[in-house]
């Protein structure tokens, strides 16, 4: 996602629908949830000399204030994909909250208006769907430019960015940049909430096989710099994945032992990749816990607040590295009646390693009482008679 020039709900849509996520499946999401209330189009336009697609809600009915609960309640009984709903609960919840702290307002009482009233509710429901009907498996984002000046608001004259986009932002993980050229408000609070929603981390751009490309316009059409973003849709090369990853690291010397499981759980839940402590001696003799946690970049800051919190460290170091990943895909074998997952590691191809996902394993084991080794063997015979071993093709 190229937001340098700015993001707003309706030129993400745009961007996508230009890419080649199906109008159809848009409009079908979005009439789910706001049956014959509004109409989603699309117009051929260019921005600062630039083609781009942008995309139209138009109003067909009236539509009814109603608070973040209602939109919550429409959005939870509409017949949605799970990854549209879920994805755009998301992306509404992060809103709400940011307009409840912005405005003093509980969050279940902060109202449409607040959050980008029934236009707005088109353009989340239908990127949600676009990225659905994609099939992208994962959202990257690049800086953000929010542009400068003030805006005009409900509320009044506004410092841009307005204090919803910087709730918004604040432990998103997103990167914003500075830019001369960006005059008022370039980057809204709905576009701001879709990329602190939905992307995995921050890319300096694709990497890969670059398969579309997709310019959505905004409303707008500036001289000097289109007013635009754009997506690139690209898929992992052959060669074995590279990525960019932060350790997150401290050094803690007065932590009960018995807490450490418990933090290790949190930080998994937090969204690390992987954690491990390391026993060290310190200074004075002292013996220690180095805990390392391996994040998206993305998940930085929240992953240095759960350390923060649950250890007793008066600091958190970190840093980026680089990781060449195999390509992974998970598949399902019968063991003993049940289903257990294996994970399969491959390159080019050719499967390098099977793994079964031990807490399959270790129900299978608990519930009818066979020993955790032989299930295990059990798993990896099982993924072998199915074809799925070391040097088979995938």
């Amino acid at each position: 996602m190229d937001a340098s020039a700015g993001v707003a709900g309706d030129m993400l849509l745009g961007a996508l629908l230009d890419a080649g996520a199906g109008l159809d499946a848009v409009r079908r999401a979005v009439a789910e949830v706001l049956p014959e209330e509004v109409e989603v189009g699309v117009e051929r336009v260019t921005r600062a000399g630039l083609g781009a697609l942008h995309a139209t809600v138009r109003h067909t009915a009236p539509s009814p204030v109603r608070a973040w609960s209602d939109l919550r309640d429409l959005l939870g009984a509409a017949r949605l994909d799970e990854r549209v709903r879920t994805d755009a609960l998301r992306t509404f919840g992060l809103l709400a909250q940011a307009e409840s702290r912005a405005h003093g307002i509980p969050v279940d009482e902060v109202h449409f208006h607040e959050v980008g009233a029934w236009d707005s509710v088109a353009d989340v429901v239908g990127v949600c769907a676009a990225l659905a009907d994609l099939e992208v498996d994962r959202l990257t984002c690049g800086p953000v430019g929010l542009g400068s000046g003030t805006v005009r608001t409900d509320h009044g004259t506004m410092p841009v960015p307005v204090p919803a986009v910087l709730g918004v932002l604040t432990g998103s993980g997103l990167v914003t940049t500075a830019d001369d050229t960006l005059v008022g408000e370039c980057a809204t609070p709905t576009g701001v909430a879709l990329l602190a929603a939905l992307a995995g981390g921050h890319a300096r751009g694709p990497e890969g096989l670059v398969v579309a490309g997709g310019t959505g316009a905004g409303t707008r059409d500036t001289e000097g710099r289109a007013n635009v973003t754009r997506v690139v849709l690209h898929e992992p090369s052959s060669a074995p994945h590279e990525q960019t990853l932060v350790e997150v690291g401290a050094t803690v010397d007065d932590l009960d032992p018995r807490v450490w499981p418990a933090v290790v759980e949190e930080l998994l839940l937090g969204g690390a990749l992987d954690v491990w402590t390391t026993p060290v001696l310190m200074k004075k003799g002292r013996h220690g816990t180095v805990v390392t946690a391996l994040v998206e970049p993305g998940d930085r800051a929240t992953v240095v607040g759960l350390l923060l919190r649950h250890t007793t460290t008066l600091g958190v170091r970190w840093h980026e590295v680089r990781r060449t990943a195999l390509d992974r895909v998970w598949r399902e074998v019968t063991v003993s009646g049940e289903q257990v997952r294996v994970k399969i590691g491959s390159r080019d191809g050719r499967v390098l390693t099977v793994t079964p996902e031990l807490e399959d394993c270790r129900e299978v084991s608990l519930r009818q009482g066979v020993p955790l080794r032989v299930v295990l063997r059990a798993a990896e015979s099982a993924a072998q008679a199915s074809g799925w071993e070391v040097g088979a093709a995938i």
